[in-house]
């Protein structure tokens, strides 16, 4: 921290301009060395090698494709009245501590520490524990480029965690579990530190009864299996029109039983590993409760081998199960069925958890109509939960706090400073 601190002054001075072309470089050197970075990705974190290579060079294209966008948020407003001129600035805040998960282990840093970079902060990154190598080869990376602590990586768990959030830092941004979350905010407030979270879902999606069938179960199966089902807006939940449900759950088996479990290196595997085996347990362990609780499972279920989870579908699940509840993140999708959509809505809304949700209608009007009354942070209609360019990535209720990924979100990197200066 006295590191970043000592770098501060330079790194804020130097131009946006500057700050980019830098940015742009570093962007470039991980798509020129997106093989080698992604298969050091794809070994420590266990998704597929593809899945893995893709990953950075999204990262590297991600670079490119934004470094316009906050260098026009970061860019000074200017408002004007008869008597007084003020111009808001957007300055940084001074040392950012950035704290990441293992699931998407190049990506999910990148997104806090991309915009703290270009507003001028100087950064510490604290990677999960679980993926280490690869967030130390991004900051290598990153620091061809780059002045002399600038950004740093610490790693460790829960200690060096707990150190960093209360250090001489200003500025804190994690994505994470809610219960971490919840603990940063507390140790935050004791100086007012600005932070900003994205604490993880229990996703639903609403099928209903005219929804085209095939389209629903495609995006049921593409977004709850997506990194065996270790991704923070992957479809957890299912609320499906009763008289449609037959067909959808079979559909939605029949998709699920073409997914390939394998080793990152297996050239036909689509899906990898859990990241440890205490995840696998969480899984197998709500997976069980719902089996012991009347819950049927129409594929997978049970089998599972050493460090995976097959790929599981629940159909008959109650409400007050744990599998409906808790946060799975791992390759499981539970359908409940229902008559009366207003009940559905409420149903999905009665989690504490709000980061995405979707609808499936072919009436689109009433599909908004269902979609305007979710309180997740972000919905799809007929869709994933994903946005178009500039919106930001925002969850509600206790999946969110603050949010980034947009021009208003990058400002949440800075801090607001207003000069008014008299009218003559």
């Amino acid at each position: 921290v006295s590191r970043a601190q000592s770098a501060l002054a330079d790194w804020s001075k130097i131009s946006l301009e500057s700050r980019a072309v830098m940015l742009r470089q570093a962007a470039g050197r991980l798509i020129e060395n997106s093989s080698s970075l992604g298969e050091l990705l794809s070994t420590e974190m266990g998704k597929p090698l593809a899945r893995g290579k893709g990953e950075v060079n999204h990262c590297g294209d991600w670079i490119h494709g934004k470094l316009n966008e906050m260098q026009e948020a970061f860019q000074p407003d200017r408002l004007l009245d008869e008597g007084t001129e003020s111009t808001i600035l957007f300055d940084p805040y001074g040392v950012a501590a950035i704290i990441s998960p293992w699931n998407y282990p190049m990506s999910m840093p990148q997104w806090m520490v991309i915009p703290s970079l270009m507003a001028g902060n100087t950064v510490i990154l604290k990677p999960s524990e679980e993926t280490p190598l690869i967030a130390q080869a991004y900051v290598d990376t990153l620091n061809e480029f780059l002045p002399p602590y600038v950004l740093q990586v610490i790693h460790g768990a829960d200690e060096q965690g707990k150190a960093l959030v209360s250090s001489d830092v200003q500025f804190i941004a994690f994505t994470g579990s809610r219960s971490v979350g919840k603990h940063i905010l507390k140790s935050a407030a004791d100086k007012l530190k600005r932070v900003v979270l994205e604490l993880g879902g229990k996703d639903p999606l609403i099928v209903l009864p005219d929804a085209d069938i095939e389209a629903a179960a495609s995006y049921a199966v593409g977004s709850g299996f997506e990194n065996a089902g270790q991704m923070c807006v992957s479809v957890e939940r299912i609320y499906c029109a009763d008289e449609i449900s037959d067909e959808f759950e079979t559909k939605v088996a029949e998709l699920v039983g073409k997914i390939n479990i394998g080793q990152w290196d297996d050239p036909k595997a689509t899906m990898g590993p859990m990241i440890n085996q205490r995840q696998r347990d969480h899984v197998i362990n709500q997976i069980n409760e719902a089996l012991r609780d009347g819950a049927r499972a129409i594929c997978g279920g049970s089998g599972h081998p050493d460090r995976f989870v097959n790929p599981t579908v629940l159909v008959d699940v109650t409400d007050d199960m744990s599998i409906m509840q808790e946060e799975t993140f791992g390759p499981v999708v539970a359908i409940a069925r229902f008559n009366d959509v207003e009940k559905a809505i409420f149903r999905a809304n009665d989690n504490p958890y709000a980061l995405g949700g979707a609808v499936f209608g072919a009436d689109e009007d009433k599909a908004w109509q269902v979609a305007r009354q979710l309180q997740a942070g972000m919905i799809g209609v007929n869709k994933s939960t994903f946005g178009a360019a500039g919106t930001p990535w925002v969850g509600a209720k206790e999946s969110g706090y603050g949010f980034h990924g947009s021009i208003e979100g990058h400002r949440q990197f800075t801090q607001r400073r207003i000069i008014s200066k008299a009218r003559k």
